[in-house]
């Protein structure tokens, strides 16, 4: 286990988005918001927005993302974001998407996500939620890269922050099943395995992509109650109720789960720093694999930041987009 101090920052669970932007200015910065037409993605937009950056809303349903937009422009005076369609499930949505993009892009926030009751399959075959959460993005964000390269290079540098769980702390890669082919399906594995390759992807986009000014975080927003959980089996429900209950963690508002995605994306402490964990709006300690998620809650297991499977999923994520 890692014995490196993490990085630090002046805020903690509490801090909303606000407050983790304030003083920022971000005029001329060019974002990307995935998954924004609702919760945590419209939150942490509204912020970048009402501090002067250009932003975009990445979103499956047009109407719902014109109708975020329209409340962010509301909000303080904010520019009105652009809303561009992208399915992540989709391989020629995420095509047409990078296709349409034009100029320079400083941020990547991989916010969207989604969570199944029980096993769907994408047109390709591929496990909806590993292939929405994980695959989609990394489609993404390696069509980009010419553009957060550019956007690097007349900003100091260009950033992603990928949103991961504390559900990753549940299972690490099956690199022999990507696609629960071969074992009984389970929904919340399936989902924390998701999550893992979340953070698996940070610490390898930063290892090939830091020589070009581009860095990649992970993020853990907490326990905010959001749209996500419409989709959560009763099992699923009963643990979260359980976890509250025994105090491994306490409900976020949507303003404090999107603060630790505006810390990863302006504080200074991850300007050149990325393959890190943030867990409470600073780094994450690193706990064991065999770690009990109920007494370390806020930390990250080594399977998530592991660098030699971080290559591997690549590797294995960038074959499958060219099956």
């Amino acid at each position: 286990m890692s014995t490196r101090v993490p990085l630090s920052t002046p805020f903690s669970s509490a801090t909303t988005a606000d407050e983790a932007l304030r003083g920022a200015h971000l005029t001329g910065v060019r974002a990307i918001v995935t998954g924004s037409s609702s919760g945590l993605g419209t939150e942490t937009a509204r912020v970048l927005a009402t501090a002067g950056a250009e932003v975009t809303l990445a979103v499956r349903n047009t109407t719902a993302g014109d109708a975020a937009a329209e409340t962010i422009a509301k909000s303080a005076g904010a520019v009105r974001p652009r809303v561009m369609r992208l399915d992540l499930a989709d391989r020629v949505s995420v095509t047409r998407f990078v296709d349409a993009w034009r100029g320079p892009l400083h941020l990547l926030i991989n916010n969207a996500g989604v969570v199944t009751g029980g096993l769907e399959r994408t047109r390709d075959g591929w496990e909806l939620q590993f292939a929405t959460n994980h695959l989609g993005h990394f489609a993404l964000a390696v069509g980009l890269h010419d553009a957060l390269a550019r956007g690097a290079s007349d900003r100091d540098g260009a950033r992603i922050v990928s949103v991961s769980s504390t559900a990753h702390m549940r299972s690490g890669i099956d690199f022999d099943d990507l696609h629960f082919e071969h074992r009984d399906y389970d929904p919340q594995i399936a989902y924390a395995r998701s999550k893992t390759a979340n953070s698996l992807f940070a610490v390898e986009a930063t290892r090939l992509w830091a020589s070009d000014g581009i860095v990649a975080n992970a993020v853990n927003p907490g326990g905010v109650a959001t749209g996500l959980q419409r989709n959560f089996t009763a099992r699923q429900k009963e643990s979260l109720d359980a976890a509250e209950a025994a105090g491994v963690f306490t409900y976020k508002t949507v303003e404090q789960g999107a603060a630790t995605s505006i810390v990863a994306a302006v504080a200074p402490e991850f300007a050149h720093s990325g393959g890190h964990y943030l867990d409470d709006a600073r780094e994450a300690y690193t706990v064991p694999n065999d770690a009990d998620l109920a007494q370390h809650p806020h930390g990250v297991k080594e399977w998530a930041l592991d660098p030699a499977t971080a290559r591997r999923l690549w590797a294995a994520s960038a074959d499958l987009l060219r099956s």
